[in-house]
C-alpha cells in the first residue's frame, strides 16, 4: 500500500476528508467536500500517478521472486528424475551383461560338451576299427591253419621206420607259437610282440603265468602283468614303503638323497618326516630314532658310535694332536676342548669377535675371547620315548692364555664326524697361534677343511682304526665306563665305513664358496705343492699358491 501512503501524503488528506463528530451509531455526522479530480493540481496527479507507477513495479518484482522460486524447483524435480533414469538405465545396463555372459558361458559349455562327445566318439571308432582288423587276422588265421589240416600225412616206408621229408609240408601261411616253437593248430592264439603264441606260453616274467589281460607291461622287451611290473620296477618310497605315486603330468616324481641313493615321496619333506642330524638319511616310518635336548633327532645306527660328553671325547682330542704332530704340526699349547649343547654354541659365537660359521648349523668353534660357557660333563642316558635325560651340564669359565682360549664341538655325533670337526677347529688354532695374517673365509675355512679331510681318509684307511695313536687312546679311556660300544674302540662296522665316506662326500660337495670352493682349490694346492709349501704360501701371500 505504499502508493496510497504517498497519495495521503502528497494531496496534504484533502481527498476524501472529512470531519467527524460524536461517537456511534446515529450520532454520527459527516462534514463532507465534494471535491474530484478535477479538482487536483498538476503537481497531485503527479503524484498520484507516481505511486501508483512504484506499486506496479513491486507487485512486477514479487511476481518474478516467485517465478524464479518455482523455476528452481523445477529444475531440481528434473535433475532427481534424470539421476533416478541414470540408476534404473545402469541397473539394466549390468542385468543385460549378467544376462550376455550366463548366454555365453551356456554356449561354450556347449561347445565343450560337443567336442568332448566327438572325442570320444572317435576314439569308439579306432577301438571298433582296431577289433575288427583282429578279428580279421584272427578269421584269416583260422583259415590258414583249416588248410594245413586238410593236408594228408606223408607216405611211410613199409618198416615205418622213416618219414619223407616235404619241402612244403605247410602251406605258407602257418603259425609257429613264438614261445614253445611248436606249430600253433586249431584254437585260440595271441598276436603281440611281433610274434603269435599260445595262450599258455605267452607268461609272465616275473611270476612265470600266463598274461591273461587285455593290457601288459614291457621291460627289455619282455612281457609282465601290469600288477608284477608295478612290484618289480615302480619305485617304492624308503620312508612310508609305498609306490611312489605320479606327479599332475602321469609321471613318477621323487627325491632321491645324493649318497645314499635313497628314495622317497616329495610330501614327506613338508609332513614332518625326521631326518638324521648326522646322516641326513629319512628313516622309515616305523624307525625309532633318540631325540636329544636340543631338539635334534639321532638314528639308532649313528647313536652306535656317537660321543655324548667331554670325558668321552678326549681320547679322539689326543688322536687328533698326534695326527698333527705327524704332519710336524705339534700344537704347544693346551687348548681346552669342551663338548656342548647346539644352545651354549650358538651363545659362544655370538660372543666371539672374529671367525667364520658354516650356517645355518654350526657344529664346531674356535674361541679367542674370555667367557664362561656351559659343558656337558656326563652323558644322557635313554629314558621312555627315546629321549636323552639325566645329562648333566657344568659351567666352565675360560680364561685368556694365547690367541686360542678353546675349542667347543656339538655333543651326541658319530665319532667320526666328531674327529672332522675337532681336526677342522684345530686347524683354526694352528693358524691363529703360529701368527698367520688375517686370512679371507675362502683360504682360511678351505684349508681348515683340507685338514679335517686328510684326517678322515686316514682313519678310513687305516683298516681299523686303531693303529698307533688309536691304541694308545683307547688304553686310556678302557676304564670310563661310558666307553663300552664297540665300535667307537674296535673294528668299524660297514654303516661307520660308509658313514665316513659319506663325511668325506659332504666336505668335497659343499656349495659354499668359503667351505666348498675353498676346500677344493686348497686340496687342489696341497696335491700338486705339498701341505708345508702350500701353507708357507699362505703364510707369505694369503692365498692359495696356482
Amino acid at each position: 500500500m505504499g502508493w496510497f501512503t504517498k497519495l495521503l501524503k502528497g494531496s496534504d488528506y484533502k481527498i476524501l476528508r472529512g470531519q467527524y463528530h460524536g461517537k456511534y451509531g446515529e450520532d454520527r455526522i459527516w462534514d463532507n467536500h465534494h471535491s474530484s479530480m478535477d479538482d487536483l493540481t498538476d503537481i497531485e496527479k503527479e503524484d498520484i500517478d507516481r505511486a501508483i507507477a512504484l506499486s506496479l513495479s513491486e507487485e512486477d518484482h514479487k511476481g518474478k521472486k516467485v517465478v524464479d522460486y518455482d523455476s528452481q524447483s523445477e529444475d531440481e524435480e528434473l535433475c532427481k528424475i534424470d539421476d533416478e533414469e541414470d540408476e534404473h538405465l545402469v541397473k539394466v545396463h549390468l542385468e543385460e551383461e549378467e544376462r550376455l555372459a550366463k548366454i555365453q558361458q551356456e554356449e561354450e559349455e556347449r561347445l565343450a560338451k560337443i567336442q568332448q562327445d566327438e572325442r570320444l566318439a572317435k576314439i569308439q571308432q579306432e577301438d571298433e576299427r582296431l577289433a575288427k582288423a583282429q578279428l580279421e587276422e584272427d578269421e584269416q588265421l583260422a583259415r590258414a591253419i583249416q588248410e594245413s589240416l586238410k593236408i594228408g600225412s606223408p607216405p611211410r616206408y613199409d618198416n615205418d621206420s622213416s618219414i619223407l621229408s616235404f619241402p612244403h609240408l605247410f602251406p605258407p601261411g602257418y603259425r609257429i607259437c613264438a614261445g614253445c616253437k611248436t606249430e600253433i593248430g586249431q584254437g585260440r592264439f595271441l598276436s603281440c610282440m611281433g610274434g603269435v603264441w599260445h595262450p599258455e606260453c605267452f607268461c609272465c616274467h616275473a611270476c612265470h603265468l600266463p598274461i591273461t589281460d587285455y593290457e601288459f607291461s614291457m621291460s627289455s622287451n619282455r612281457p609282465y602283468h601290469k600288477a608284477c611290473y608295478r612290484e618289480k620296477h615302480h619305485p617304492r618310497c624308503d620312508v612310508c614303503k609305498n609306490f611312489i605315486p605320479t606327479n599332475s603330468s602321469g609321471l613318477i616324481e621323487y627325491r632321491a638323497h645324493p649318497f645314499w641313493l635313497q628314495k622317497y615321496c616329495p610330501s614327506h619333506e613338508l609332513d614332518g618326516t625326521p631326518r638324521c642330524c648326522s646322516c641326513e638319511r629319512m628313516e622309515s616310518r616305523d624307525t625309532k630314532y633318540l631325540l636329544l635336548d636340543d631338539g635334534r633327532k639321532l638314528c639308532l645306527e649313528c647313536l652306535d658310535s656317537s660321543i655324548m660328553d667331554t670325558h668321552e671325547c678326549q681320547p679322539l682330542y689326543l688322536e687328533i694332536q698326534e695326527f698333527y704332530e705327524g704332519l710336524n704340526m705339534k700344537l704347544e699349547q693346551q687348548i681346552p676342548m669342551l663338548l656342548v649343547e647346539r644352545q651354549a654354541l650358538n651363545e659362544a659365537m655370538e660372543g666371539e669377535k672374529n671367525g667364520h660359521h658354516h650356517l645355518p648349523e654350526t657344529r664346531g668353534l674356535c674361541l679367542s675371547e674370555e667367557q664362561t660357557v656351559t659343558t656337558i660333563s656326563r652323558r644322557p642316558r635313554i629314558g621312555a620315548g627315546y629321549r636323552a635325560i639325566d645329562m648333566i651340564t657344568e659351567p666352565y669359565r675360560l680364561i685368556r692364555h694365547c690367541e686360542v682360549t678353546a675349542i667347543l664341538v656339538l655333543y651326541g655325533l658319530p665319532r667320526l664326524l666328531t674327529g672332522s670337526i675337532l681336526a677342522h677347529e684345530m686347524m683354526h688354532a694352528w693358524l691363529r697361534l703360529k701368527g698367520y695374517p688375517n686370512l679371507s673365509p675362502e683360504v682360511e675355512e678351505g684349508i681348515c677343511q683340507v685338514l679335517a679331510h686328510m684326517w678322515l681318509e686316514s682313519e678310513l684307511y687305516s683298516g681299523t682304526g686303531n693303529d698307533g695313536a688309536s691304541s694308545s687312546a683307547s688304553s686310556s679311556s678302557s676304564s670310563s665306563p661310558s666307553s663300552s660300544v664297540s665300535t667307537k674302540k674296535g673294528k668299524r662296522s660297514d654303516f661307520e665305513k660308509k658313514l665316513g665316506e659319506f663325511f668325506k662326500h659332504q666336505i668335497e660337495s659343499d656349495t659354499s664358496s668359503a667351505y666348498g670352493d675353498g676346500f677344493r682349490l686348497g686340496n687342489q694346492a696341497m696335491l700338486k705343492y705339498g701341505l708345508k709349501r702350500t701353507l708357507d704360501h699362505i703364510h707369505m701371500t694369503g692365498s692359495f699358491p696356482y
